[in-house]
């Protein structure tokens, strides 16, 4: 699995000194970029090579909630690849406490700068190895 930390800030809250529910999605997304990044594939890559990463469907629970200034813990796992979508998993933890603040789910598929759908094998293999070595490492990890 790998981590990614996020500092709540100030704007992030509502009148209810909570963070807005919209933010966890936004962390989900800064923390699968960064996942993307440590595999070696990040956006820049990705783009220059003509792919285009769309979300098609997104989820998150929500357990507890957190505050200005909490650093939150996301840790991110690739759950499904089978060459054509991405499914990622995320948990949101308070660093302080270790406490789940909320869990979520994120499923993507792959187009050209066209919005045509493509197969990231034929496309970008080493963007598939790298992809099918981390669905077998979470598959061991359990």
């Amino acid at each position: 699995m790998h981590y990614y930390e996020h500092t709540v800030q100030y704007y992030e809250t509502d009148k209810m000194k909570i963070t807005h529910h919209s933010n966890y999605i936004r962390w989900m997304e800064e923390a699968r970029i960064d996942w993307l990044e440590n595999l070696g594939w990040g956006f820049d890559k990705l783009e220059s090579l003509g792919m285009i990463s769309p979300v098609v469907e997104i989820k998150c629970k929500y357990v507890i909630p957190t505050t200005f200034h909490d650093i939150v813990t996301i840790g991110v796992k690739l759950k499904e690849y089978k060459g054509v979508k991405l499914i990622i998993e995320y948990e949101m933890k308070n660093k302080a406490t270790g406490k789940i603040v909320a869990i979520g789910e994120s499923v993507h598929c792959f187009t050209n700068e066209e919005g045509k759908p493509i197969m990231i094998k034929k496309q970008c293999p080493g963007f598939d190895e790298a992809l099918t070595k981390e669905m077998k490492n979470m598959k061991k990890e359990g």
